[in-house]
């Protein structure tokens, strides 16, 4: 017994020498990587910090007189909740400590409201390209920008590259919201940009979601067994950079690997909400899984309602927050319609167009925490990516003061409440609907009718009130109504506030 014992502390003197043991003992101390200098934090709620540090070791954070410590766990990982904090202009230092290493001390950063923006190209816009958003840069006071660095991984990373910037960010979209959240609530605004055009929403799923959407489960299990696909991508990775426009555009059409680069390294950083601008990869078939283009294989229009739910109740379990606010940008005006289907034109109520996108988006309502930014009044007939992106973050802003911060203001224009079938019109009736009137003072457009036999004639509609009107002479009793149910329609109605109405249908047609 005792020589065993022995040899035990002879081979333990000798590994501690040789260093092959103290790999955990000597474990770096290190703050996740959203915290850096210039940070700013989440105001009114608890605030998560983490890292790593040697497994067993107690490691302490200091902000704000506030003193937290955890001890790290046998994976080395430690995480802290700092409470609640109120917002505040006056840059403080955060601490991080453990015993036997270097302290690591944050500075400059802030108390205010963060959001994370992400999508693809129309959130990563740039902002040069928008006059009009540019010219209030000057104003722009308290803004500031943690720009997560476009790359793929192919298993969940726990960093991400970037750093806090005292400055406001590149996107047109986020810096709009940005700029009018801070006048609305006159705090520090940090926003942390993670986006990459073409990308689709399955990009930004994680693998786990598969077993809650099927159509996802199909493309992961093509995905591992793609050994080309695979073989490829380690080597853009692994080769010269910067990336070709090719490598640049093969990887950001892929699933799932800009979600284990680009977001579960930000998780669970104390934020908001996430603004979300992205579906346009989405819309290239109405039912999805397509064969050919490669990159049109996702959910399609009409089951990307129900997987942005699932996708949503996924994000709110990795930041373990049921009230994660998510800020839904509806697609705008495009006048492409779909081959295969029903055609017409832009304004056409049966069209294969992205009419039916936006019906899957404003399926997001479903969940408690949600808004929808209306933006059927915008966008460009030819151009997937117009340029009118201003109104876009002055909208998402007015949804976040009332929706989120709940400043009692109209941030919404009219909404569908109820159709009242007459003998021979109906009655639409609104809410949200304050001085309902049309922009132009002529007649409220895009409005169609219908009966039993689905063929869509225009109404002939009018005001009255908080309702609209509508009749035809070629339906003599109408049952349906479809309004600005198109790919780009022309639409005049908005209430008081200048807010467009909504976009909706009463029938259950398919497509």
């Amino acid at each position: 017994m005792e020589t065993s014992f022995l040899m035990k502390k002879t081979v333990f003197a000798l590994v501690l020498v040789s260093g092959l043991i103290p790999e955990i003992a000597r474990a770096e101390l290190t703050v996740a990587s959203p915290f850096t200098d210039n940070a700013v934090l989440q105001r009114d709620l608890p605030v998560p910090v983490w890292g790593n540090a040697a497994a067993g070791t107690t490691v302490t954070v200091k902000f704000a007189e506030q003193k937290k410590s955890a001890v790290a766990n046998s994976d080395g990982r430690w995480k802290v909740m700092l409470d609640s904090l109120p917002a505040s202009f006056d840059p403080r230092i955060l601490s991080v400590t453990s015993p036997g290493h270097p302290r690591i001390e944050l500075s400059n950063l802030l108390v205010g409201e963060v959001w994370i923006c992400s999508g693809q190209s129309n959130m990563q816009f740039p902002l040069d390209r928008v006059p009009e958003a540019k010219a209030l840069i000057p104003k722009a006071k308290h803004i500031r920008t943690f720009n997560v660095k476009r790359t793929v991984a192919f298993a969940e990373q726990d960093t991400c590259e970037g750093e806090w910037v005292e400055q406001h960010p590149d996107s047109a979209v986020a810096f709009s919201f940005a700029y009018f959240l801070e006048e609305a609530a006159d705090v520090p605004v940090g926003i942390i940009l993670t986006c990459w055009g073409s990308s689709s929403l399955e990009a930004w799923m994680p693998r786990d979601i598969t077993e809650t959407v099927p159509h996802f489960r199909t493309m992961i299990d093509e995905f591992d067994a793609d050994t080309k696909t695979r073989n490829r991508i380690a080597a853009i990775l692994e080769g010269p950079r910067p990336w070709s426009r090719g490598e640049d555009i093969f990887l950001r059409r892929q699933s799932n690997i800009l979600y284990n680069a680009m977001m579960h390294p930000l998780a669970p950083y104390g934020c908001r909400g996430l603004v979300w601008y992205q579906g346009e990869r989405n819309t290239q078939s109405m039912f999805g899984m397509l064969t050919e283009p490669w990159f049109s294989r996702n959910s399609g229009i009409l089951k990307y309602g129900d997987t942005f739910k699932a996708w949503v109740r996924r994000y709110r379990k990795e930041w373990g927050r049921d009230d994660l606010h998510f800020l839904v940008v509806m697609l705008p005006g495009y006048g492409k319609t779909l081959p295969g289907g029903p055609q017409g034109g832009a304004e056409s109520p049966v069209a294969h167009s992205w009419a039916w996108m936006r019906e899957s988006q404003l399926k997001a309502l479903d969940l408690p925490h949600t808004s929808v930014v209306n933006t059927i009044d915008l966008g460009h007939i030819k151009n997937i990516r117009p340029t009118d992106k201003l109104p876009v973050g002055k909208r998402l802003a007015l949804l976040a003061a009332s929706d989120v911060l709940g400043h009692d203001i109209q941030a919404q224009g009219p909404v569908m409440k109820a159709v009242e079938c007459k003998v021979n019109r109906l009655v639409v009736h609104f809410e949200h609907a304050e001085g309902l009137k049309t922009r132009d003072g002529k007649a409220p457009t895009a409005f169609w009718v219908a009966d039993e036999s689905a063929q869509w004639m225009k109404a002939d509609a009018e005001l009255s009130g908080e309702c609209v009107v509508l009749s035809s002479t070629e339906v003599a009793k109408p049952l349906y109504v479809r309004y600005a149910f198109a790919g780009k329609p022309s639409v005049n109605l908005v209430n008081e506030a200048g807010l467009p109405a909504y976009p909706f249908r009463t029938d259950i047609f398919d497509p």
